[in-house]
């Protein structure tokens, strides 16, 4: 018997109620380009091998690598070895699909990381912490929305799709769980211009939550550049939706390359 480790945020899905409902949310076809992060025990794998042709697998624990190695039809299974935060998923046919029981301490930079690939990427299905998902998904002026909220929300659309509690797994983490569905936005339709930009402003504005914009983007915009653009001076981060973040960013991004006389 497996056990589970500590280094790598490892639970394991034993409920097979929850195992279903996420397959049936899923919805894997044979032909699909699909791979699944940190396998663990299969819970997941052996399910979606029934309906999938070929699966990739991404997989850290040298343990368990061993095990997809003898425990799957190993022409159906493909094993990457390795850290999820560190692999090139363009390295794999798109479009892509993505699903995982992610590990919850790492689940904010993997996010991020996948964001790198959204372009290879039709869809993600991941198991996450349920307050994670519900600062994902929240709307502005809730007190679950925040950076998070802002910084993946003007790239994907993002909707949870079902509850899962702590006994569903072994060992039993001490957090609620939640399944969310993730669909990066075609490029066409983000409106941020310069990402970099973008990230600075959603960044200071959050760096204080409590103070009014006034003062957190003090550095970047002066009373003059609140009137023009329309944006109350006195409101706080959380009550800008991820467009008025875009369109401050793209607003300093033009008054950053405009020609100084």
């Amino acid at each position: 018997m497996h056990k589970a480790k500590k280094k790598f945020g490892q639970n394991f899905l034993v409920d097979h109620n929850i195992i279903a409902d996420i397959i049936r949310s899923i919805r894997p076809k044979a032909d699909d380009n699909m791979v699944e992060i940190g396998p663990g025990l299969g819970a997941l794998t052996r399910p979606l091998l029934s309906h999938l042709n070929t699966l990739h697998v991404v997989e850290i624990d040298r343990d368990i690598i061993a095990r997809l190695k003898t425990d799957y039809p190993q022409e159906k299974i493909v094993i990457h070895e390795g850290d999820a935060l560190k692999f090139n998923f363009a390295t794999l046919a798109a479009p892509l699909r993505v699903v995982g029981n992610l590990p919850y301490n790492i689940s904010s930079p993997l996010l991020f990381h996948f964001a790198d690939f959204a372009t290879h990427i039709s869809d993600m299905h991941f198991m996450l912490q349920n307050e994670v998902v519900e600062r994902m998904v929240a709307e502005p002026s809730t007190p679950e929305y925040g950076r998070l909220s802002v910084m993946l929300q003007y790239r994907f659309h993002m909707e949870k799709l079902i509850d899962v509690p702590p006994d569903s797994f072994h060992p039993a983490p001490k957090v609620n769980s939640a399944i969310v569905r993730i669909i990066p936005m075609p490029k066409k339709d983000i409106y941020v211009q310069d990402e970099a930009i973008f990230a600075e402003v959603v960044m200071a504005a959050f760096s204080q939550r409590r103070k009014t914009l006034r003062n957190t983007l003090r550095a970047h915009l002066a009373e003059a550049d609140f009137v023009q653009l329309e944006i109350n001076a006195q409101l706080r981060a959380e009550n800008l939706g991820h467009l008025d973040y875009a369109r401050i960013a793209n607003w300093l991004a033009t008054q950053r390359t405009k020609p100084t006389t």
